[in-house]
């Protein structure tokens, strides 16, 4: 039997998953609940006004923020890193 979570509780929990950048996982290990329960929340209620579509733009341009910041940080890396120095054949 389920813990008869309130409906607030589990439109809260659709828009931080919708919204947060983190993954379905990560919100449902966080809030206690499933992630098969999570994603049956997120499809029922995905059509509703839970979340503006102010906030989906933001979590859309966050998402491809975080992306591009991800991206840089890896060629930073890399270009950190000592050229490798070949020996020359004898």
């Amino acid at each position: 039997m389920g813990t008869g979570r309130t409906d607030e509780f589990r439109k809260d929990a659709v828009r931080i998953a919708l919204t947060s950048g983190l993954t379905r996982r990560q919100v449902a290990d966080d809030l206690g609940v499933g992630l098969s329960t999570l994603n049956k929340w997120v499809t029922a209620h995905r059509d509703t006004d839970v979340v503006s579509p102010e906030d989906r733009e933001l979590a859309r341009e966050n998402e491809q923020l975080r992306r591009e910041n991800r991206i840089l940080k890896e060629e930073r890396d890399i270009l950190k890193k000592p050229p490798v120095l070949r020996q020359p054949k004898a």
